[in-house]
């Protein structure tokens, strides 16, 4: 027999996020149903709502997500009611030759879960009984959701669902592209374009790494304030229509050894580039809309041996990844709890999505 749960849908988009109630069934073989306590409002989910990812409604927002095990379904053997576990939104087949060799977030079997779980079918239907499609394979914007194991990660039960959420999208998408992708050295010089949720998180992951100065830019002063916060050492405030390539190869000596692009933009990661010094890495983590491109100047990849290169959830293996972000949390090393800018009721959904694009927040939770 399904739960009843109270859910954030999107059923039509460029429209508000609707919180209605909804019937989770129990997990098949394979699967856990899991009782969640906090969900990260994420760009990702904002983007699904209108349309810059193609995820097809009517769809249970929410992918960044902490909750309590309350049910297994046949076959499951590696977690146990009680347990506390984060999701995961990407599918790992753990066959193909990226999940063998160590990089899940690029199995070619992805496609599978996309507005499903793994085998094609949904644990979620609407007031009418009507099937509702899930984000990637998680809709964990509810208080209630059916998961595969795979899409969940256990951990320290003695850390609050608000925080440990925020490693299931945005702490590991930020930290994870210092560390896995870019491999940042100490000493290193590093600018980082967006100072929104991930931006912060390639800023305080690049201080954890040792770097000897981050270069924080972004169109909005008061997140340029909270960059400082989390490890920037310096600040440009970029207006519109200007390049600041120039002042920012002053402050780095020549160019940034590492540049982040963490908004989504063509355009901007152009101009990380450009900022990129000779030998340096540019690194785009921003999902850009379908249609954008970006140019750069072709003679400089070979004269300058520079790199662009892009990074996908952090370049993560969550069942790795997810524990050490939350033991660096632990240590008092990672700031989760100065990410939370405000904490929402599952009521005050629709204006969180309006907070989150308006810019007020460097991370919504939702908290159940």
């Amino acid at each position: 027999m399904g739960q009843s749960a109270r859910a954030v849908v999107c059923r039509e988009l460029n429209k508000p996020v609707v919180v209605e109630s909804i019937t989770v069934d129990p997990p098949q073989r394979g699967e856990v149903m899991v009782k969640l306590g906090a969900c990260g409002v994420c760009h990702s989910d904002l983007s699904a709502t209108n349309g810059t990812i193609p995820l097809p409604p009517p769809l249970v927002l929410g992918h960044e997500a902490a909750g309590e095990v309350i049910a297994l379904g046949e076959g499951v053997t590696e977690l146990a009611v009680g347990d506390h576990v984060v999701s995961s939104f990407i599918y790992m087949c753990g066959k193909c030759r990226f999940c063998s060799m160590g990089r899940p977030v690029l199995c070619v079997e992805q496609g599978k879960a996309l507005t499903t779980l793994p085998d094609g079918t949904l644990r979620t239907r609407d007031a009418q009984g009507q099937p509702l499609n899930i984000f990637s394979g998680c809709g964990v914007m509810a208080e209630v959701a059916t998961l595969h194991v795979d899409n969940v990660v256990k951990i320290d039960p003695g850390i609050p669902f608000d925080r440990a959420a925020l490693v299931g999208c945005a702490v590991t998408t930020g930290v994870g592209a210092v560390f896995n992708t870019a491999r940042v050295v100490p000493g290193a010089s590093v600018a980082v374009f967006g100072c929104g949720g991930v931006g912060l998180n390639v800023i305080q992951g690049a201080a954890i790494a040792g770097a000897g100065r981050i270069v924080a830019i972004d169109s909005v002063e008061s997140k340029l304030e909270l960059a400082r916060k989390f490890g920037a050492t310096d600040a440009l405030l970029a207006k519109p229509g200007e390049d600041l390539t120039k002042p920012l190869k002053k402050l780095t000596g020549g160019g940034a050894d590492y540049a982040f692009e963490c908004v989504g933009s063509g355009e901007l990661a152009a101009a990380a580039y450009r900022a990129t010094g000779r030998g340096g890495v540019t690194v785009v983590v921003g999902v850009a809309k379908p249609g954008d491109s970006t140019s750069v100047r072709t003679m400089t990849l070979p004269f300058e041996e520079k790199t662009l290169t892009g990074s996908y959830f952090g370049s993560c293996v969550p069942r790795i990844d997810f524990p050490r972000m939350l033991g660096l949390y632990m240590q008092g090393k990672l700031k989760l709890d100065e990410l939370i800018t405000r904490r929402y009721s599952i009521d005050e959904a629709p204006q969180a999505f309006a907070d989150l694009e308006s810019g007020k927040n460097a991370r919504g939770v939702i908290v159940f």
